[in-house]
């Protein structure tokens, strides 16, 4: 074990209560596209009967109207959260027809840009205003990039966690501060050894030559309609996906709080001459929200961010601004096939403890040198993770994806111990030897297993996936339909979502201009 981590680790389990670090908040949010019965993107409105995407808490949508995002709690327990994803699934399969439930990350059958449908979310000044940063996000990166879906996992420490943290490290910086310098260590930490979530969970390997269009790549061919990395783990994050290059001169600091808001209101607030290019409002009709490097906080990707729960009304970075850091929110998992809500308790788990890891671990704060090196070996894994040749790059030197992750795993499995303590049995044990297992053996990991499927049957990615999309389908609907209490309170949901969509477009007392006037007029700059 690292030494540090080890005194960490050893003193909050011989000092500390049993549940010491047993019961972190955990939500998912989990995106999936609709597709027609031949893999066709669907072209259909959002159905009525989930409710409002606009104000609906369980069932959203993302980038476009035909891209679901599930939403669910956040619950002490894995088995709740994994409870309420499966019931918001059979929600929905119930009521999408004929349509299908596409379970990858990476979309497939895709036409032009032109086709995609953007969400839209009514007539409020806060709808168009998503529906109108959506269309920028088109503009500027292209709206099939968009359609790519992940899983987020959004966790927070234990709340009784924090006090006895603080005491063991005998801080003397005020709560708010301590826990905000934590977390984005954690963040920090993340970004180094966040290639092992893409290792362990990456599930993209193979991407439909549809996806690809005319567009410049060096993927090698699978079959006459796919495209593949034989060594890859996730392309969804690599700079094939949404670890591209159209962010990178942006200088996000990850060092402090105040940093982080600070370069990210800065982006918000910096011209950029690619966007001014697009124009905003062209004859009549908004193009993007601003022709800035960001238009708003969440177009500034990065696979892990540092959250707080908004007021009404409230900017994430002013959020951050007020209270610090209160969650993180995970954005490296890919959609498992494997699993028909997409994710399962072991995963859920094995990242839980792996977050505990990066919080405990020394993070020195990030140079440019550094960070560039967290960024290589990110892009790296998620194109070439599996290849037994593949190195690595750890404080300058060389060293084998194996060697590292054992290291990490050996301290996460002790961490586990110590949640199961306080929870009961030995489950987030074996959830992390289910996965320390998959280091010796590639050829289990979820992205391995697709490409095996994929050549056993002589398919390609396309009758793959769409070939899991039915059979999810028919999982669910062979489970116990949702009744009484429990489709009662799904149902209730979606009716009262519709009733709030009414009475935001109704309470309106300004036009879409002035609203986005006032909007970015309170954004403060650097």
């Amino acid at each position: 074990m690292n030494r540090k981590v080890k005194k960490r680790i050893e003193r909050l389990a011989k000092s500390g209560p049993a549940d010491i670090l047993s019961g972190g908040l955990k939500g998912i949010e989990k995106e999936s596209l609709r597709v027609l019965p031949n893999g066709k993107l669907a072209d259909s409105p959002h159905p009525i009967a989930l409710g409002s995407p606009m104000s609906s808490k369980f069932i959203t949508t993302d980038f476009s109207e035909a891209q679901l995002e599930f939403v669910t709690p956040a619950y002490k327990n894995t088995w709740e959260t994994l409870r309420t994803l499966c019931e918001i699934h059979q929600f929905s399969y119930e009521r999408l027809d004929e349509e299908l439930l596409w379970v990858t990350s990476m979309p497939c059958l895709m036409a032009g840009d032109s086709d995609i449908p953007l969400a839209r979310y009514g007539d409020s000044n806060v709808g168009q205003m998503k529906t109108v940063y959506r269309n920028g996000l088109g503009y500027r990166y292209g709206r099939k990039m968009q359609t790519i879906s992940g899983v987020h996992f959004n966790y927070s420490m234990p709340a009784d966690f924090w006090p006895q943290y603080m005491d063991f490290e005998q801080s003397k910086l005020a709560a708010d501060d301590f826990q905000s310098d934590a977390y984005m260590g954690l963040v920090r930490n993340f970004r180094r050894m966040g290639w092992l979530v893409l290792y362990l969970f990456g599930a993209s390997p193979a991407v439909c030559k549809s996806f690809l269009g005319g567009s410049l790549h060096n993927l090698k061919d699978f079959n006459e309609n796919t495209c593949f990395e034989p060594f890859a783990t996730s392309l969804r994050m690599s700079d094939l996906g949404y670890s591209n290059n159209s962010q990178a001169k942006l200088n996000i600091s990850l060092n402090s709080v105040s940093e982080y808001v600070k370069d990210l209101s800065c982006a918000i607030c910096t011209p950029e001459s690619k966007y001014e290019k697009i124009g905003v409002k062209v004859n009549g009709e908004y193009r993007q929200l601003s022709a800035n490097q960001l238009q708003i906080e969440n177009e500034y990707y990065s696979p892990v961010r540092p959250k707080r729960v908004a007021r009404s009304g409230e900017r994430p970075t002013a959020a951050l601004r007020r209270g610090g850091v209160e969650y993180v929110e995970i954005r490296s998992l890919d959609v498992n096939v494997f699993d028909p809500v997409g994710v399962s308790q072991n995963a859920m788990r094995f990242t839980e403890a792996f977050l505990f890891y990066c919080l405990l671990q020394e993070s020195p704060p990030f140079d440019d040198d550094s960070l560039a090196e967290a960024s290589r070996n990110h892009s790296m894994t998620a194109r070439s993770g599996r290849d037994p040749d593949f190195r690595l790059i750890r404080s300058g030197k060389e060293v084998s994806l194996g060697d590292w992750a054992r290291e990490i795993v050996e301290d996460v499995r002790a961490i586990a111990e110590v949640i199961d303590r306080g929870e009961g049995g030995d489950a987030y044990v074996q959830a992390v030897d289910a996965q320390s297992a998959l280091i010796d053996n590639p050829d289990e990991t979820p992205s391995a297993r697709i490409l095996e499927e994929m050549r056993r049957d002589g398919t390609g990615f396309f009758q793959f996936a769409l070939k899991c999309a039915v059979g999810h389908k028919g999982y669910f609907s062979e489970l116990v339909q949702l009744d009484g209490e429990r489709l009662q309170f799904y149902e209730t949901e979606a009716a009262e979502s519709l009733e709030r969509q009414i009475e935001i477009e109704s309470a309106d007392q300004v036009s879409f201009d002035e609203y986005l006037a006032r909007y970015f007029s309170e954004q403060g700059c650097c």
